[in-house]
């Protein structure tokens, strides 16, 4: 009886090991991915199996198929608020950004005022005192929430504001946010917030998915103010980490008409949360002298495009003399590491900026398989000396730039909820230059020569590391 249970236990693995090759075919993203994938599940499903389930569906069918059950809630409110921006719809044609309006399904506005937050002190001043000032309701998320000096400091006005009346969905990652504590929740609950988890594991076909995590980092107070970028709430965040120390990082306060677009994002996120489409106010605000256009680009595994990945692809190809880019993590897919080479052999001055020392040290190793073929090229990499480097910024030649979560990396591109602000503006370019100039004058230059010199332990290393990178 037990050899009969065995071999009708082993029997049904391998089944579900073919089934689930089948599924990998059909959905995997890169062809060597599905290959990968196939030939695991086929001949070796008892490791295979728990592996794709958990890591290896590249696409969250959950949230597309919520979207179309949704639809007609969805787009009944968004039929009322777009015609209310038309007044402020940008030329796409200006600066080329009529693909990124493509891939953001957003519309390009005018009439907005993008400012810099450079470092902890200035962003966490900004969140704070929008929160203070908030007269009617208060969105936010966050992928991580510490429950440390500065997520206390945040709970504390966040309930100060729910007892005064301000309506507030705080909206957080549960993987990310998993050392959060219930106290933490239900404080906040009982003081009037309305709190959800993302959920991405909902349903039976999703209760063990660790991806499609929501890295979003948004705010957005009465409408009118908006915030996004790279920083979580975390004392880290503010450099007291005891082994990263200063921690280097950019977040971005928006006003205008593109604040309705980090709006816009958090609510579906938030529909698909708690199932509730909440009522917000829709009308665009006028508040800057100077005004930019921007373009906010919601990405994630629910796009029908590789949204985050093109949003790249197309910003190299855009650059004319200079592409400077900013990231913690620099594993990106075929795609950006080709377009990266060809605009260094068209003489476009190519500078990645990453960490000296990393956070994720299987994504760091995995870099260094790839980078002595940039070098080669031309491609320019600068090591960041002082601390961490966790800012997510792009600048175009003199008249582009962006702010947002998006890594240079295949969870970005592939897995994650993500949102950049893209604006081309001259002016705000020129900001962005000023700063990462600064930013490059804290680097050290690699060179191929280092690279070349490493052991052939540790060339194996980083290449057993590159090939452990997340399958697709």
């Amino acid at each position: 009886m037990t050899s009969w249970l065995l071999g009708l236990g082993i029997f049904l693995v391998h089944v579900l090991g073919a089934v689930s090759a089948v599924l990998a075919l059909m959905s995997s993203r890169t062809s060597q991915g599905a290959i990968a994938w196939i030939v695991s599940l086929v001949t070796f499903p008892y490791a295979a199996l728990p592996a794709y389930w958990f890591f290896g569906r590249p696409r969250f069918y959950g949230y597309v198929s919520a979207r179309g059950e949704r639809d007609t809630a969805l787009r009944r409110v968004l039929a009322r608020y777009r015609p209310l921006i038309e007044p402020y719809l940008a030329d796409a044609r200006e600066g080329n950004v009529r693909a990124v309006e493509q891939l953001a399904m957003m519309p390009l506005t005018s009439g907005n005022c993008a400012e810099l937050l450079i470092d902890g002190q200035a962003t966490f001043d900004s969140l704070f005192a929008g929160i203070d000032e908030a007269g009617s309701y208060i969105l936010i998320q966050f992928f991580i929430v510490r429950e440390d000096r500065l997520g206390l400091e945040l709970k504390r006005r966040l309930e100060r504001q729910a007892r005064r009346g301000v309506r507030i969905h705080f909206l957080y990652d549960e993987v990310g946010c998993r050392r959060l504590g219930d106290g933490y929740l239900r404080d906040l609950r009982e003081a009037g917030v309305e709190v959800s988890a993302f959920n991405s594991s909902r349903g039976v076909r999703h209760r063990f998915q660790l991806n499609f995590r929501n890295h979003r980092k948004i705010m957005v107070v009465d409408g009118k103010f908006g915030w996004t970028g790279g920083f979580n709430i975390g004392v880290e965040y503010m450099g007291e980490h005891p082994r990263h120390g200063p921690w280097r990082d950019t977040h971005l306060k928006l006003s205008g008409p593109s604040v309705l677009g980090l709006q816009e994002a958090f609510w579906e996120d938030w529909h698909w949360a708690t199932g509730s489409v909440i009522a917000l106010d829709w009308e665009p605000r006028i508040t800057c002298e100077e005004c930019q256009n921007v373009v906010i680009v919601p990405s994630g595994p629910a796009d029908t495009q590789e949204t985050a990945s093109l949003l790249v692809q197309n910003a190299i190809h855009d650059a004319e003399y200079r592409l400077w880019l900013t990231s913690p993590y620099f594993v990106p897919d075929q795609g950006v590491q080709d377009a990266l080479r060809l605009a260094a052999l068209r003489g476009v001055d190519v500078r990645v900026m990453i960490p000296e020392r990393p956070d994720h040290l299987l994504v760091f190793l995995s870099a260094f398989s790839f980078l002595p073929e940039m070098l080669r090229v031309g491609v320019k990499i600068y090591r960041y000396q002082p601390g961490f480097l966790h800012q997510k910024v792009m600048l175009i030649d003199h008249h582009s730039a962006s702010v947002g979560t998006v890594n240079l990396d295949n969870r970005s591109f592939r897995l994650n909820f993500e949102i950049t602000a893209f604006i081309p503006d001259r002016r705000f370019a020129h900001e962005v230059q000023v700063m990462l100039e600064s930013d490059f004058a804290n680097c050290r230059q690699l060179t191929l020569d280092e690279l070349e010199r490493r052991p052939m332990w540790r060339k194996l290393v980083s290449r057993a590391a590159y090939l452990l990178s997340p399958i697709q």
